[in-house]
């Protein structure tokens, strides 16, 4: 039976719009229920459905990174820009899907192998610090989604920005940001900052060695090829990490819901997407409902469990959250002021028993 639910909204005298949602706590669905058939699901998929396929399509994005250097050798302009753009499509595979699963232990079945993935993805590849990563997305954006002050995601709002600016031409500059901001985070932590220095400069090394080596660049221009390649998906990123949880309701610490209400009111999927599935992942595209609800399953098991776990959340009349990637950047760009600048409404979950 599909739980009992009502909204109440009022303003308290500090101008915060407070919405009281009732929820009868005894009729909410168990998590419980849900992770059995998840598991039962997932026990009978093989090593290549759980694994395989994201080595796979990983795999494949080294390759394609060589044919990248290949075609920036070029001296025709449309061969040579194809090559910044799949060097550019390579470094965001791996420096977001195949670095945000590592930190997830979900690139295998060993956490210390997924712990030195980390390092490569990350620190090497990426110039961004996973230890960074791990403390910012594991320790408190998933265990703490949508709960203000803590996984609110309010790390992405920079309301001094207008709204043009902050959608359409900040995220230009993220490149050169991943390194000042894995400094500040790690700043004290000595023998990490001293770990992301050594591996971040041998990851620049590296990329340079390769481009000036094999693509034929200066030294400056094999630098500027990086943070021109390394922005040209940095828009939808920026997108994408705001679109999915931002708008959505927003719970105080002292009333936050359970896990699976929290989870299904709080995360949105994103339709799939020929461009980003394979950029970003489906974890974070189309299955992100089911990657909140499950963080350590692997990016493709993420899209595999995508049935069972809507047809759950709607069978118990719980919110399975779907927009367009169009429709959002309409409201975000729309809205941007009361999504981005003012405080968001907070939801107060009242459990009634």
């Amino acid at each position: 039976m599909p739980f009992t639910r009502s909204k109440i909204e009022s303003k308290e005298e500090s101008g915060t719009e407070i919405v009281y949602d009732r929820v009868k706590e005894d009729e909410l669905p168990k998590f419980s229920d849900l992770n059995n058939e998840v598991m039962a699901f997932v026990n009978r998929c093989s090593w290549w459905e759980k694994y395989g396929v994201d080595w796979c399509i990983t795999g494949m994005g080294f390759i394609m990174s060589y044919v990248a250097l290949i075609c920036m050798q070029s001296s025709s302009p449309l061969t040579f820009c194809l090559g910044v753009f799949i060097y550019g499509y390579c470094y965001q595979m791996f420096a977001v899907r195949c670095a945000h699963a590592s930190v997830h232990n979900s690139l295998c079945e060993f956490r210390a192998v997924n712990r030195i993935l980390g390092f490569f993805f990350g620190d090497f590849l990426s110039s961004f610090s996973s230890d960074v990563g791990y403390d910012i997305h594991i320790r408190v954006h998933h265990p703490h989604t949508n709960i203000i002050g803590l996984g609110d995601s309010s790390s992405w709002k920079m309301s001094f920005l207008p709204a043009l600016f902050y959608m359409y031409f900040a995220p230009l500059l993220l490149p050169l940001m991943s390194v000042p901001v894995s400094l500040k985070e790690l700043w004290g932590q000595w023998k990490k900052m001293a770990r992301y220095v050594i591996l971040m400069l041998m990851g620049y090394f590296v990329n340079v060695a390769l481009l000036m080596k094999i693509s034929g660049f200066s030294f400056t221009g094999a630098l500027l090829c990086i943070l021109v390649s390394r922005g040209l998906l940095s828009i939808p990123y920026i997108h994408v990490n705001v679109f999915q949880h931002i708008g959505l309701p927003m719970y105080s610490r002292d009333h936050r819901p359970k896990k699976i209400y929290l989870m299904s009111t709080g995360v949105l999927n994103l339709p799939r997407n020929p461009i980003l599935d394979f950029t970003f992942g489906h974890a974070i595209i189309s299955a992100h409902v089911e990657h909140h609800l499950f963080p350590h399953m692997s990016d493709n098991m993420c899209l595999m469990i995508k049935p069972i776990v809507s047809r759950f959340l709607k069978k118990n009349g719980l919110p399975y959250n779907e927009d367009s990637y169009l429709s959002r950047m309409w409201h975000f760009t729309v809205k941007y002021k009361e999504l981005m600048v003012n405080a968001p409404p907070i939801t107060h979950f009242v459990g009634i028993q």
